[in-house]
């Protein structure tokens, strides 16, 4: 069961849809692929299909031998397991899956951990093909699968020097996120945010790697502060390698004057044909060429992050030792097996390579790769210690004298790099620095770490950490306040207003909401920006000092959150929900659990700002418990009471004020009738936005006249809160604007249309099309007791139903009202809005649904004059 062949026969599953939840999701706190799945029923297959299974990855045997028919259950699981021991075999740790059912008869919803996307997709289809092979008898090279995978892996997963410095970052609490597929990595958000890319960071200085990239310039600067450096000069031609040579002394080093990772460079060399073999070797590598003293003592790698010598490792050329029965090419091939060499700098070890100048390595010493060596024989492949040529480390940190250390430290010093990887030659590296002992050959910049983590011989270093603690000082961990808004209805209200109160406070601040994303006045996104993606690009924006991000069901749904953790979650509430149907989200249970990804975000630190009137919203805290704040209209409500009782946080409106208490402790923050946006209390459902917003602040320890002085300064308008209850006068009617579009939001915006006197009243609705039937008609009748004249339109939202099905929906509800008195449908909206005010006499009022919030306020204040 080894050689792979093909096969006509079909799939056995149909991949529907694969969502990749990059952040904190439904299921996890982990990154999961979600895979809709569907499993036709397999009535041909081979009996004994397991044991090919067993056959093929034998770790998993429990697993297979508990399979019986290969139903969609039992298909379903062997997917989410083999997929995961798959990326195991990768060396990624994964662990988490999970198979749940649809609303579609023989479709299966698969979740399954990641490390890195793209080696969890290839796992996943080379699972399917298993499973395939296996049921119809087909033999399979799983081996040659694997190897393909880990190499993958290998191309696409951060190196080690890299991985190393995101692990400690993650144990410092840092957020980290890739920016590209190589190993640039931002560390942190918004203004408190850091890079690093391979063994570089933001604090690396690009003047400092240009000059140790010139070896000679490098050489120069140590010379003049007094530090050990080889005699050498920069030579034109191979000649005058050889006149270098003896001007100063066999034997000596020629290298490139610009080189790396050990390419190009020839040791100990004695005659005029080694230097001249060498000086063309160099010269492939670099138009300019060194020649050097050689110096007599063992190689050694010293590490210096900051100011400090963190690790130093013995290195010894890439070798073998002969046995007298194996060829040196049989020799380096066996070396080569140790899984802990690869081809790249992915592994601890690179494989041993016969290039060039190991072929002139070995015939110095009068071998070839088809030589036998005698037993015990050491034959060097390389001369340089270089890990990347082969070469292995042995970890000789505490043996270091106090006398080097100091000279590596200020040899990285004189340069000017904050990471330094110091080449020095040393007979004993334990013995004070002196003229015979210890000379600094090379200094690099983004130096290899992985000698360091995964050394040879003795103890790791932790060079990761390292790194880290250079980047931040210990008390910051490179994130900025976060507060996160949810809810079905006021989201983008509330998130607006604490924006606000955040630039009050003096942050600079990013604010993510379906009408676009800003920071401060500027506007940088436009749309529907209140998914992950958003979210992302005002995190990596790096002059923000704070951000409020509007959170929505469908970009968790998609992706998952953008942020591991948010200092405040403020769910405004849940209702009867909104957009059920969809997404295997029907009922408002199950939207509350998508909603409640944000508060499961909240850390020790944090606090949830919850909606005590919404029992939905009050059990999130009771499956999350978190540090929370209750606000509502009613102070009596018993959720506030009980909190209160227990010593909490509350916040509530009562006698035109908003309350602040802490257990019984109570302070009368401030007058409703300060605040614009509740329209001196009346608006029920923006006092409650109001107590949320301050409820944030007050969270995150903003001092009490700032928020003051925020809340009375954030004007519900067209220019701040476009689009929520903009309550306008044009010409004597009274126009009133607002985004809702759901049953919740309806009843909310009636009640506060109840507290206008206009007798006579038009509205302009529409609904999206993504509603149910009966929750567009339940609408119809809500308008039909509060108007007199309906103008029904049809936007952009309809969302895959027919022309105009929304409207009739919309006229079935509005159907048999004793008050509406003329109902019309209309295509398009902005026309609607222009026929509803010709309508309009002075006194009226008009209520304007608007579906596109920012096109329907460009067409009021262009065409309307609306301010």
């Amino acid at each position: 069961m080894s050689s792979e062949s093909s096969s006509c026969e079909p799939c056995t599953t149909l991949v529907r849809k694969i969502n990749a939840l990059r952040g904190p999701n439904i299921w996890a706190r982990d990154t999961m692929l979600e895979c809709r799945v569907e499993f036709p029923e397999i009535t041909t297959f081979v009996s004994n299909w397991t044991d090919w299974l067993v056959s093929w990855l034998p770790a998993l045997e429990p697993t297979f031998k508990e399979a019986a028919k290969p139903d969609a259950d039992t298909l379903a699981k062997l997917l989410v397991d083999i997929t995961l021991h798959l990326q195991s075999r990768t060396d990624l740790q994964v662990s988490f899956g999970k198979v749940m059912p649809s609303s579609e008869a023989g479709v299966m919803r698969l979740i399954i951990q990641f490390d890195e996307e793209a080696v969890a997709r290839a796992a996943f289809e080379l699972a399917r093909r298993l499973i395939d092979a296996a049921l119809h008898g087909h033999t399979f090279d799983v081996n040659a699968a694997i190897e393909n995978l880990r190499d993958l892996a290998h191309d696409i997963c951060l190196g080690p020097s890299t991985r190393a410095m995101v692990d400690a970052a993650k144990v410092r609490g840092i957020p980290v996120r890739r920016l590209t597929e190589g190993s640039l990595v931002q560390l942190g958000w918004g203004s408190k945010q850091k890079k690093i890319l391979a063994a570089a960071t933001s604090q690396t200085s690009a003047i400092a790697e240009d000059i140790v990239q010139d070896k000679d310039l490098t050489r120069r600067l140590l010379n003049e502060v007094g530090l050990p450096v080889p005699q050498g000069r920069p030579v034109r031609s191979a000649e005058d390698a050889w006149a270098a040579a003896n001007e100063i002394g066999l034997p000596v080093v020629v290298k490139p004057r610009d080189g790396n990772q050990g390419r190009g460079v020839a040791l100990n060399l004695f005659t005029r044909e080694q230097v001249i073999k060498a000086y063309e070797a160099a010269k492939e590598e670099s138009d300019s060429v060194l020649v050097e003293q050689f110096a007599e003592g063992e190689d050694y790698r010293v590490l210096v992050i900051g100011k400090q010598l963190i690790a130093a490792s013995r290195r010894m050329p890439a070798h073998v030792i002969g046995d007298g029965v194996q060829t040196i090419q049989e020799l380096i091939a066996e070396k080569n097996r140790d899984p802990r060499r690869a081809a790249d700098h992915a592994a601890a070890l690179s494989k041993i390579r016969i290039d060039s100048v190991a072929m002139q390595v070995l015939a110095e010493q009068d071998v070839t790769p088809d030589s036998v060596p005698a037993k015990g024989r050491v034959i060097l492949i390389r001369r340089n210690a270089n890990l990347s040529t082969g070469g292995t480390a042995a970890d000789c940190t505490p043996e270091v004298h106090p006398t080097i250390c100091a000279a590596a430290v200020e040899a990285a010093q004189t340069v000017g790099l904050d990471i330094c990887g110091i080449d020095m030659i040393a007979p004993d590296i334990s013995a004070p620095l002196s003229p015979r002992n210890g000379v600094i050959i090379e200094l690099n910049a983004r130096p290899g770490l992985r000698m360091h983590l995964y050394p040879s011989e003795g103890e790791p270093r932790a060079v990761g950490k390292a790194v880290i603690d250079t980047m931040f000082a210990e008390t910051c961990c490179g994130r900025i306040p976060i507060v996160a808004v949810t809810g079905v209805n006021g989201k983008t209200t509330t998130t607006r207003f604490v924006a606000h109160l955040m630039r009050t406070n003096g942050w600079r601040t990013g604010l993510t909401s379906t009408d676009g994303v800003f920071v401060d006045d500027r506007k940088i996104d436009s749309g529907d920006c209140s998914g992950p993606k958003s979210a992302r690009s005002i995190l990596a924006y790096p002059l923000c000092d704070a951000a409020a991000l509007e959170t929505a069901r469908g970009g968790i749904l998609r992706e998952g959150l953008a942020f591991d953790h948010c200092d405040v979650a403020i769910v405004t509430n849940i209702g009867c929900g909104d957009h059920l149907g969809i997404n295997e989200i029907d009922t408002p249970e199950q939207l509350a659990e998508v909603k409640q990804c944000i508060v499961a975000a909240v850390p020790a630190h944090g606090t949830a700002v919850l909606n005590a009137a919404d029992p939905l919203v009050v059990k999130m805290v009771e499956t999350f418990p978190r540090r929370t704040i209750f606000f509502a209209l009613d102070g009596e409500n018993p959720v506030i009471f009980r909190h209160r009782i227990q010593g909490e946080r509350v916040i509530f409106a009562r006698d035109g004020s908003i309350i602040r208490a802490e257990g019984p402790n109570e302070e009368v923050f401030m007058p409703l009738a300060e605040v614009p946006l509740t329209l001196g209390g009346k608006i029920g459902f923006q006092v409650e936005n109001t107590l949320a917003a301050n409820a944030a602040m007050w969270a995150l320890g903003v001092d009490g006249e700032v928020i003051r002085r925020g809340c009375r300064t954030f004007i519900p308008g067209l220019d701040q809160n476009a689009g929520r209850f903009n309550v306008l006068d044009l010409k004597g009617v009274t126009v009133i604007v607002d985004y809702g579009h759901n049953v919740d939001a309806l009843k909310a915006l009636l009640g506060g249309l109840r507290q206008f006197p206009n007798e006579r009243r038009i509205v302009v609705y529409t609904s999206a099309g993504d509603r149910r039937d009966g929750d567009i008609i339940d609408q119809g009748r809500l308008l039909a007791a509060e108007f007199d004249e309906a103008w029904l339109y049809e936007g952009d939202y309809v969302r895959g139903r027919e022309p105009g099905e929304i409207m009739r929906l919309l006229s079935t509800g509005l159907n048999g009202s004793s008050r509406v008195k003329r109902v019309e449908s209309v295509m398009g909206h902005l026309k609607a809005v222009d026929l509803a005010l010709e309508s309009a006499k002075p006194g009226d009022l008009v209520m304007i649904q608007a579906d596109t919030a920012d096109e329907t306020i460009l067409h009021m204040r262009t065409n309307h004059g609306a301010r």
